[in-house]
């Protein structure tokens, strides 16, 4: 199976250009204003248009929004997947998927064990998690910040379990988190940036290809085993 790579807080043309060019599968736009990534509805509506026509999945990204909010930026955005961010409950997480037929994919803040954990109770809610790592101790951000937490902790996850890893990933890192964790599908967002909520377009490509390297290194070494 390919490895989705999403490239997460896009708010320009040149920067979903660049996701399209470099081979990511997914882009997501975040709407939530005390995020330097956060963009408008019209601006992502249009940025949605031209990532599709490139062939991307589109991924809105909310916080305890509430049904209002979700239905205009359904109505406009028409993303593929609902990534919601905050402490959205099971049965939250269950009302969204089902009151607006789209996939459901839960985040959740990782330092421990235990963390992992607390996704059990929405195995049959979302379509797929997303694990990022804890904020730093004063963040206003629930994402974004750049910081990663322990892949090792990803081995005792039931290998059904679908996830997106994010998390402090950057083009220097990503080897070494897709070989730790065994992750098949990756968000980044911080680490493609030269400043918050400032996409770098070299950085994008550089990301996917080192992405892509690993993956086409991993597939090696299980033909080798397999041969």
């Amino acid at each position: 199976m390919k490895l989705d790579i999403k490239i997460c807080g896009l708010s320009t043309s040149e920067a979903i250009e660049a996701a399209v060019a470099n081979g990511a599968t997914h882009v997501g736009f975040i709407f939530f204003s005390r995020s330097p990534r956060n963009v408008g509805i019209d601006v992502a509506a249009e940025l949605a248009d031209q990532a599709r026509a490139g062939g991307l999945k589109t991924v809105a990204v909310t916080v305890d929004a509430d049904d209002q909010f979700l239905d205009a930026v359904v109505a406009a955005v028409k993303p593929d997947i609902l990534q919601l961010h905050g402490k959205e409950s099971p049965e939250r997480v269950a009302e969204v998927r089902a009151a607006f037929s789209l996939p459901v994919m839960k985040a959740f803040a990782i330092r421990e064990a235990t963390d992992l954990a607390r996704c059990v109770p929405y195995l049959t809610a979302a379509d797929r998690f997303l694990f990022d790592a804890k904020p730093p101790e004063g963040s206003d951000l629930p994402g974004g910040n750049g910081v990663s937490f322990d892949w090792k902790l990803l081995a005792a996850l039931d290998g059904n379990v679908d996830y997106m890893l994010s998390g402090g990933l950057d083009p220097e890192n990503v080897g070494e988190a897709l070989k730790i964790s065994g992750a098949r599908a990756l968000d980044v967002s911080s680490g493609v940036e030269s400043a918050p909520g400032v996409k770098d377009i070299e950085k994008i490509a550089a990301f996917v290809a080192a992405a892509r390297a690993a993956e086409a290194d991993e597939a090696g070494a299980d033909d080798e085993q397999t041969g």
